[in-house]
């Protein structure tokens, strides 16, 4: 059997290239590599709001998932991702049930991250993967400097900010025109004027909306700013 090694979801990120575009990172426990997999907008909506604790007024449907799970006696053990011959991530869900037999099951690898992040269920992928897809932060990192330095105006745009009230929120959010470090930077600007208990307010508002991805960006906020 191949050795497994377990990884830990790091978060989200957005690209830059390709809108509506998001990849979820996942990084080794006992090591430093980490993999990124591509997800669709809805997919890391779902493993942000749990993530953020957004509470929905409706059971999201991995939340179901996992109820629906508990109310037959079924428990996820782990997920193991691995990767096909297309080069697309995918996963296997190993799950007991109430006499004690495993049963594997096919899922896309961004629902199975969505659930096992529910169900605080390890997951684990193969040093085969790890080595094909896997980098280091240092990397990351030494590239995100070379582009800095080839845009050194780009600091400064980061301190204008086109937010007047929440009101203007999503539209600007879905303005493709800015770049998501611009927005976030501007989203944090913003809210230096309002208290952890005023955008909480606003944060249960857009989820009772079912703007899941705006609560879920404020919430990110509060939480890197504390």
């Amino acid at each position: 059997m191949k050795k497994r090694h377990r990884l830990k979801l790091v978060g989200i990120t957005y690209s830059q290239i390709e809108s509506g575009v998001y990849a979820v990172i996942l990084e080794e426990i006992d090591g430093v590599r980490r993999i990124p997999i591509v997800i669709g907008f809805p997919e890391a909506q779902a493993i942000e709001c749990h993530l953020q604790e957004i509470k929905t007024p409706r059971p999201l449907t991995h939340d179901m998932m996992k109820n629906m799970m508990e109310s037959f006696g079924l428990q996820l053990k782990c997920i193991d991702i691995h990767k096909l011959p297309t080069g697309v991530f995918a996963a296997d869900l190993v799950i007991e049930n109430s006499d004690g037999e495993l049963k594997k099951i096919d899922s896309r690898s961004s629902d199975a991250i969505s659930l096992a992040i529910r169900c605080n269920a390890p997951i684990f992928t193969t040093a085969e993967v790890l080595e094909e897809a896997g980098f280091t932060p240092k990397e990351m990192l030494s590239d995100n400097a070379e582009e800095d330095s080839q845009n050194p105006s780009q600091s400064a745009a980061k301190l204008q900010c086109r937010l007047e009230s929440f009101s203007g929120l999503e539209k600007f959010l879905g303005d493709e025109t800015i770049d998501e470090e611009e927005k976030e930077s501007e989203l944090i600007e913003f809210l230096k004027d309002y208290s952890d208990t005023e955008i909480e307010k606003e944060i249960a508002r857009f989820a009772g909306q079912e703007k899941y991805e705006i609560a879920a960006k404020l919430k990110s906020i509060i939480t890197k700013r504390n």
